[in-house]
């Protein structure tokens, strides 16, 4: 398996991916969010990987920036959305893919990640609710408990709530 950054000429083969592993009723939204986060201009840029065998596409993951209470100061992203095709889940593709990204923002000066997903997936990689409850997503959230974070590279700040914005592909209710 190889892992590459995605570029537009794999636009197809991730909306694929994402039709083929979301459930019937998130599938479509979570694919065109995939694919928007391609195109969309971000500052910093947002960092979409593709896992990869034999030269077919697999797996996607995306990572966007976030604004947090517009302090320029501390770097923070969100992962979203995580895709690998049903025959080759169960593998660690999905992982791998999480952990290249997570490489690349760390070495990046990235303080922190967040997620909004099963907290029994994301804790294997130090993703945790308790770092998240401070954070708030620009929506409301049909499963807080999915809410969580994880720290890469240390910060100082009080524990007062902090307002996310996310970028423009994720402004989407149906996605929270």
């Amino acid at each position: 398996m190889h892992i590459r950054t995605a570029t537009s000429l794999d636009r197809d083969h991730i909306l694929e991916t994402h039709l083929s592993a979301f459930p019937e009723n998130e599938k479509v939204v979570v694919s065109k969010l995939a694919v928007h986060l391609l195109d969309e201009k971000t500052s910093p840029q947002t960092i979409s990987l593709v896992a990869e065998i034999n030269k077919s596409v697999i797996a996607h993951i995306a990572f966007s920036p976030v604004i947090i209470n517009s302090n320029k100061e501390l770097k923070g992203y969100i992962l979203a959305p995580l895709a690998v095709k049903p025959d080759h889940q169960k593998q660690q593709i999905g992982s791998r893919l999480i952990k290249s990204g997570i490489e690349i923002l760390f070495k990046n000066g990235v303080n922190i990640v967040f997620v909004y997903g099963d907290p029994k997936y994301y804790r294997r990689f130090g993703f945790r609710t308790d770092i998240a409850e401070n954070f708030i997503p620009q929506y409301k959230l049909q499963y807080p408990f999915g809410w969580q974070a994880v720290i890469l590279n240390q910060f100082s700040i009080d524990n007062s709530p902090r307002k996310i914005i996310c970028v423009a592909s994720l402004n989407n209710q149906k996605l929270w």
